[in-house]
C-alpha cells in the first residue's frame, strides 16, 4: 500500500485529533454539528484511499470556509458596534484577535494546498488490478 505524502499525512493526523475532540465534545455536551463530526467521512475516505475522498475533503473545506467567513463577518459587525466587547477569552487568557486570524489563515491555506495537490489526487487514485 502506498503511503500518503508527508503533508497529507500531517493533515490526516490533524483530522484524527479533530475527530477525537469532536467525539469528546459530542459525549460531554450531548450535541453534535456538521463542522466537527464531518471529519469522520473525510478520514475514512483518506485512510481507505477511496476515490470519493477528494470530493468529500473539498466539500468539508467548503463548509469550514463558509463557517469561518460567517464568524469573521459577525466579528467585524460586532467590532463596529462595540469594539471593547470583542474579545476571545479561553481559560481566563485573552487571546489576541490578530493571532486567531493568522492561525485560521494558515490552517485553511494548508488544508487547501493539500486538498488540491496533485500528490493527493495521485494517492487517492484507485490502483488498477493487473494480473
Amino acid at each position: 500500500m502506498t503511503k500518503p505524502h508527508p503533508l497529507l499525512a500531517i493533515l490526516m493526523f490533524l483530522y484524527t485529533l479533530l475527530a477525537i475532540a469532536a467525539l469528546w465534545r459530542t459525549f460531554t455536551t450531548q450535541a453534535f454539528d456538521l463542522l466537527t463530526l464531518g471529519v469522520f467521512p473525510v478520514l475514512y475516505g483518506l485512510f481507505m484511499r477511496q476515490f470519493w475522498a477528494g470530493v468529500v475533503l473539498k466539500i468539508y473545506l467548503t463548509i469550514q470556509t463558509v463557517a469561518l467567513l460567517a464568524l469573521a463577518t459577525a466579528a467585524v459587525i460586532a467590532y463596529q458596534i462595540t469594539p471593547e466587547d470583542v474579545k476571545v477569552i479561553v481559560n481566563g487568557q485573552n487571546i489576541p484577535i490578530g493571532a486567531i486570524v493568522v492561525a485560521a489563515l494558515i490552517a485553511m491555506t494548508f488544508q487547501f494546498w493539500v486538498a488540491f495537490s496533485p500528490k493527493t489526487r495521485h494517492y487517492l487514485q484507485q490502483k488498477e488490478v493487473t494480473e
